[in-house]
């Protein structure tokens, strides 16, 4: 025997629908909301134009992580220094939440803030971890700092867990920066992050990146790096534009097989107006 349906059950059924279906755009729109409220303060908390350094072009490029609720806390900086060199950093928070966006802010303000007291690679990010550990808080940051001397082309490089820098020079060497590293910025106190030197000679061209550029599911860090050497060494022959350069390079974010932030800072040694090479 089945039992006869009442004519209001069917209203029910459609009435619960209707409410779930409702709750679900709710929750939707709300999760919009928060993705676009981060994504906002990403681009907020980032520098609107690269200082002008005679003899040399700064590029940068940047790409957020718009899917789902992957929202990260890459940056990248470039300021001048009290003493008239330049700093330069790129850096990614741990984490796709909108309080890793707010921690990169912090993160960027207090390397700023730092430099004001000591523009040495090394002690700069010795003295933000310490003052990052002070604030409290379980997140993490790795990031690399440069010191450039536009009179010399000297560059002074510190890491703090992060992905190393690729360089290339206009004869058409180029290669992974070998700076020994430190552990990221936020973990333990007391931390010590080596310098290194290096020369950037007419021509020639550092690029600083995230992790977002080189690794994912399809790609090793090692051989997202790789990828980023040879493009390097021929756009150094080549003479390609710095801004042309960072374009390139943020292409291939998308070969990495994830949807994660991703940005590039292109230092070049331009012997003319917005060129690497002759």
């Amino acid at each position: 025997m089945f039992r006869k349906r009442s004519p209001h059950d069917g209203d029910e059924l459609l009435a619960r629908l209707g409410s779930l279906t409702a709750q679900a755009r709710r929750h939707a729109e709300l999760q919009r909301s928060r993705v676009e409220l981060a994504v906002a303060l990403q681009r907020g908390m980032l520098p609107g134009e690269m200082p002008a350094v005679p003899g040399f072009h700064l590029a940068v490029r940047y790409a957020p992580a718009y899917s789902g609720l992957n929202v990260g806390g890459d940056w990248y900086d470039a300021f001048t220094l009290p003493d008239g060199r330049i700093g330069l950093s790129v850096g990614d928070v741990q984490g796709h939440t909108i309080d890793a966006a707010a921690f990169m802010g912090q993160v960027r303000v207090a390397l700023r803030a730092m430099a004001s007291i000591t523009s040495d690679p090394g002690d700069l990010l010795a003295r933000t971890n310490d003052l990052l550990l002070t604030l409290g808080g379980d997140l993490f940051a790795t990031c690399t700092f440069m010191r450039l001397d536009p009179a010399t082309g000297l560059v002074e490089s510190a890491r703090a867990g992060h992905v190393p820098c690729v360089w290339a020079t206009a004869d058409g060497r180029s290669g992974v920066s070998g700076d020994e590293g430190g552990p990221p910025l936020g973990v333990q106190e007391g931390m010590e992050f080596p310098v290194t030197r290096y020369r950037l000679t007419t021509g020639g061209v550092f690029i600083l990146l995230t992790d977002g550029v080189v690794e994912g599911p399809a790609l090793t860090v090692d051989e997202g790096l790789g990828q980023v050497v040879r493009l390097a060494g021929i756009a150094a022959v080549a003479g390609m534009e710095a801004g042309s350069l960072a374009a390139a390079v943020i292409r291939n974010a998308e070969r990495v097989g994830h949807e994660d932030d991703a940005a590039v800072l292109v230092v070049a040694h331009d012997d003319r107006e917005g060129r690497l090479g002759p």
